[in-house]
């Protein structure tokens, strides 16, 4: 099985209805179904949060919203071990060096992303929801 660690902005496509969210849903329900691994980092669960509330302020379905990705997807840990480890990461974004420490300490597989070039340097290849779905179709 496949195994990935989900940036933020794909979660926000989903969430928000952004372009190309339907390849998300499509990764998504391979991850409920469970014929992928999804992981989310503890610290993009509040981040999403907050940009949740910004935009719905409907405390209900921010709630569902987050219960269901917490219920879904493993969430990591983001402990000292982590957060120190990513500030030797060649990757310049601190968040992301958080995200890809994260992945190859779980042994994911990828990070799935639309910002692919934030990860250029990364230890774990980092892919976009299309390129996820090419290859998962390939092993199912």
């Amino acid at each position: 099985m496949k195994s990935m660690v989900v940036d933020i902005n794909i979660f926000m496509d989903f969430l928000f209805k952004r372009e190309g969210h339907e390849n998300v849903a499509e990764i998504f329900r391979y991850c409920t179904k469970g014929k992928l691994k999804g992981y989310v980092c503890a610290h993009e669960i509040t981040t999403l949060s907050y940009f949740l509330h910004k935009s719905i302020k409907e405390k209900g379905q921010i709630r569902t919203s987050l219960s269901w990705i917490m219920k879904c997807f493993n969430v990591i840990e983001v402990n000292a071990m982590i957060l120190g480890k990513s500030l030797h990461s060649e990757i310049d974004d601190y968040e992301d060096a958080v995200i890809e420490v994260s992945a190859y300490e779980n042994n994911a597989d990828c990070i799935v992303t639309r910002n692919i070039n934030d990860f250029k340097k990364s230890i774990v290849k980092a892919v976009t929801p299309e390129e996820l779905l090419a290859m998962v179709k390939l092993i199912v």
